[in-house]
């Protein structure tokens, strides 16, 4: 897209309308008369419009679980020509079966920049993941790295629900459901099924890709933290209707079973007029996270800085969290303040959207990212542990960075892509090179 281009798409950002609320149930109409009330499908859909319904969930699940919204557009999905197999570029999905699980601790510098002109689509690169797509079980991680707007091409995931991390420009998002900005320090989440265009608000775009194969997200429950705190459901905003009456050759991609199909349709899917329900697109912004630390003492567990959480089977464990690492204050008495040394049973991939992270002095920088695979040992580096062990204990605000972390129950197995990539850091270990013995057992002077 030219800067020319780039600027329309500011310019529409800017000027976005939202609902507010996340898993609440929305609805919304572009024109007045569009949205049937009292009942879903009439015999005659107003305004000459089809009736449609998404389903994200299967029907008998649990309410609280049921994802699905109505639709009410120009033409049905159903009206498509067949699709054929595309090629995949660099996207992967699950099961990933190039590699062996690497227990070793890996860390990558930011993607190279596209060699010509690439969209978003064109730039996803998976790093790897688990599970098994056509069983809509695990996630993968993939990074994008984008130079130009998505042009009469529009793409939906049936594998998995998308959640878009930008560390770099800002994206218009047009779904069928209606448009979202999401800048650096937001994120966007992208249901299953539902369509979109990603368009850059920037002349180019990098960041992170969650997709979740498993149980969509939803908000942590609090416990005894209370009826407050971490991501408050009022701060998600989701679109309002906003339809395209295009005619003319759009491109149709949808990832199907880990294959990415192409048809061309001869109009926009995006000509959705009205709609209602809770299967719908969501932008938060990271910087509203609300951060509950100790007040007393010891550094307490990550998972307070849970966002949004994937649950499996098994009660507290999660398929997948995503975590975030937002600016606050530091305050503990005798304590050690940047994440201690631990090795987990959870999988950990972290990235950094900006600035620095507290607990590597060097070497993780934005756009970069790290995998501590389960079990692996980790901490903070050499350089963080001696300063912060000598640190004066005043209070510190951390608000100098903003790091994130896609955290899975199991191993997080690596694309070939990823295991040779060129901006794989050689010598990670090297940063926990150096730790000395300090143990001086009582009545030993040398």
């Amino acid at each position: 897209m030219t800067g020319t281009g780039n600027e329309q798409a500011r310019k529409v950002a800017e000027a976005l309308a939202y609902t507010t609320g996340f898993g609440n149930e929305h609805s919304s109409e572009a024109v007045p008369g569009a949205l049937p009330i009292g009942r879903n499908s009439p015999q005659r859909a107003p305004l000459g419009l089809y009736a449609e319904q998404l389903s994200g969930s299967a029907f008998t699940e649990p309410r609280d679980r049921n994802h699905r919204s109505w639709l009410y557009r120009i033409r049905p999905s159903a009206a498509h020509p067949p699709f054929v197999r595309a090629g995949q570029g660099a996207l992967r999905s699950a099961p990933f079966t190039d590699c062996v699980p690497d227990p070793n601790r890996l860390r990558w510098n930011p993607l190279p920049e596209p060699a010509g002109p690439a969209d978003f689509l064109d730039g996803l690169w998976t790093l790897g993941g688990n599970g098994d797509a056509t069983q809509r079980t695990g996630m993968a991680v993939h990074l994008y790295c984008a130079n130009t707007s998505m042009d009469r091409r529009v793409f939906s995931s049936a594998d998995g629900e998308l959640l878009i991390v930008p560390e770099r420009g800002g994206l218009l998002l047009r779904t069928e459901l209606g448009l979202l900005r999401a800048e650096p320090g937001e994120v966007a989440l992208i249901p299953r099924g539902v369509r979109f265009r990603v368009e850059l608000l920037d002349d180019t775009a990098r960041g992170y890709v969650c997709e979740n194969y498993g149980r969509p997200f939803q908000l942590p429950d609090l416990g005894p933290i209370g009826a407050n705190g971490l991501a408050n459901a009022r701060d998600f905003r989701a679109p309002v209707a906003a339809y395209e009456d295009v005619e003319g050759p759009v491109e149709v991609v949808n990832k199907f079973c880990g294959h990415l199909w192409t048809a061309t349709y001869d109009h926009s899917p995006l000509d959705v007029v009205a709609w209602h329900g809770n299967h719908v697109p969501y932008v938060y912004d990271l910087r509203r996270f609300n951060v509950i630390g100790s007040i007393s003492y010891d550094h307490p567990d990550p998972s307070i800085f849970t966002v949004l959480t994937s649950p499996s089977d098994t009660p507290g464990l999660a398929s997948v969290d995503f975590v975030v690492f937002a600016p606050r204050w530091l305050v503990g008495e005798d304590t050690f303040r940047p994440p201690y040394f631990h090795r987990n049973v959870m999988t950990e991939y972290m990235g950094l959207i900006e600035g620095a992270y507290d607990a590597k002095a060097e070497g993780f920088v934005p756009g970069g990212g790290s995998l501590h695979n389960m079990m692996s040992a980790h901490g903070p580096d050499r350089e963080t542990f001696d300063r912060a062990s000598a640190a004066e204990l005043t209070p510190q605000k951390i608000d100098d960075g903003l790091a994130f972390m896609f955290e899975t129950r199991w191993p997080l197995t690596l694309t070939e892509q990823a295991r040779d990539a060129g901006h794989l850091q050689q010598g990670y270990d090297d940063v926990w090179q150096g730790l000395q013995r300090h143990f001086r057992p009582p009545g030993k002077t040398s």
